[in-house]
């Protein structure tokens, strides 16, 4: 039988920044539309982190009947290692898709965005078929696409519209720089598994493209993300603080770079998280300054 730590292991904890990431920063663009509205950003916290957990469990589960994690380095999978039935971890993320919806309902409730239940429905689609289902997404290369549709724009876009009713320039480089965050975390995770993946025939962007493009991918997607609120400072020179996100991504960067083995990369999830969430910080703060 798992016990909690395994679960909570399982959970992939070191993603969850890249769920506050979009919410946290697309609330501070409704500031500057004078609409922040601190509950219904609560609640569009609750659907990330409900949905980006739910996901984690779901690829556990997928990959897990399907053997694609026999043989893997990395986070501690549930499945895989038979510590618990794999109903139980298909349960779990079902159960976070009903947190994530429960959450979703009350939010558009309170912001009169009904259309927006047709979104969320698309996101909790995109999160189960990224690996389950017959033709799983992710095996085919598309899962950085919908990642940075759904934990990019849909995540800080649907924050900021779901309190301002309006949407802004800083909301736009709030939810696209949040998806190439995000993007990148997910290319760092598959160049790791680029071995193992092909061998299951599970063809990630990074397994397409090969692992040098792979790697300068990474590094070019963490530059745009923390470099694009530049086109901001018309507004606040404030927004010039992003370079120093910008100095710390290069930590990881050059780790991705440099890694001879796949266990080198595993470190790189962390600090990318870290870099995400400091940029989110130095975007909320320029974002006060409006």
């Amino acid at each position: 039988m798992a016990t909690m730590s395994q679960w909570v292991a399982a959970a992939r904890l070191r993603t969850l920044p890249m769920a506050v990431v979009p919410v946290v920063t697309g609330s501070a663009a409704a500031h500057t539309l004078d609409g922040f509205h601190l509950g219904r950003g609560l609640l569009a916290m609750v659907v990330a982190l409900a949905l980006q957990v739910g996901v984690n469990y779901a690829n556990d589960y997928s990959d897990g009947i399907r053997g694609t994690d026999d043989d893997r380095v990395g986070p501690f999978r549930l499945t895989a290692s038979q510590q618990t039935a794999a109903k139980n971890v298909k349960n779990a993320a079902f159960a976070c898709f009903g947190v994530a919806m429960l959450a979703g309902f009350f939010l558009v409730a309170l912001s009169g965005t009904w259309w927006f239940l047709l979104v969320g429905a698309a996101a909790v689609a995109a999160a189960w078929f990224y690996t389950g289902g017959s033709k799983p997404y992710g095996y085919l290369g598309l899962g950085e696409v919908f990642v940075f549709v759904f934990f990019g724009l849909v995540a800080g876009l649907g924050t900021t519209y779901t309190q301002a009713l309006e949407l802004n320039a800083a909301a736009w480089v709030a939810a696209v720089s949040s998806g190439l965050f995000s993007t990148a975390l997910l290319m760092a995770n598959n160049i790791r598994d680029i071995p193992t993946d092909r061998e299951v025939g599970k063809m990630t962007l990074a397994a397409r493209v090969g692992d040098r493009p792979a790697r300068y991918g990474y590094i070019g997607m963490m530059a745009v993300a923390t470099l694009l609120p530049l086109v901001l400072l018309g507004a606040s020179g404030w927004f010039a603080l992003t370079v120093l996100s910008a100095a710390l991504a290069w930590i990881p960067s050059r780790t991705v770079l440099k890694a001879d083995h796949p266990r080198r990369l595993i470190p790189v999830l962390k600090a990318t998280s870290t870099v995400g969430i400091f940029w989110a910080i130095l975007f909320v703060i320029a974002c006060l300054t409006v």
